[in-house]
């Protein structure tokens, strides 16, 4: 995905909790955010259908690679973001792992190759968001 930003300005952006809720679809808000972004920085994201997985940065390398993951119920998701340099920009790489257990064991694998589709269009709002915001 194409950032018409540098890698630093995109990866503040993105990694910061606070900014979430801008450009993540699935967001109403972040709530509780434990500590400055970095690893070990926690919250819980509170989505629109009432969802609010504890979520965690596990990887944090600036400004080349974020991860992070969340926890709800039996369900761990995993994303991780890797920054590279590009003309005019940047390009932002998508990793996503969703492991489930129990009842919902069989739609991990199911997730896991659907979600990217579901970040790659709320990267995309990030991306209108800050090519607004740092015009070349």
């Amino acid at each position: 995905m194409h950032f018409p930003v540098s890698p630093e300005i995109a990866f503040d952006y993105l990694a910061d909790p606070v900014n979430r809720p801008e450009w993540q679809s699935s967001l109403k808000a972040v709530e509780g955010i434990d500590g400055p972004v970095g690893v070990g920085q926690s919250w819980t994201d509170v989505t629109v259908p009432g969802l609010r997985p504890l979520m965690e940065t596990t990887e944090l390398d600036r400004p080349r690679r974020w991860t992070e993951r969340g926890t709800w119920r039996m369900v761990t998701a995993e994303l991780t973001l890797e920054f590279a340099p590009a003309p005019g920009g940047c390009e932002v790489g998508v990793r996503m792992h969703l492991e489930a257990t129990g009842l919902l064991r069989p739609v991990g694998p199911v997730l896991t190759r659907l979600s990217p589709l579901a970040v790659r269009s709320d990267l995309k709002r990030a991306a209108a968001i800050l090519a607004k915001r740092h015009p070349a």
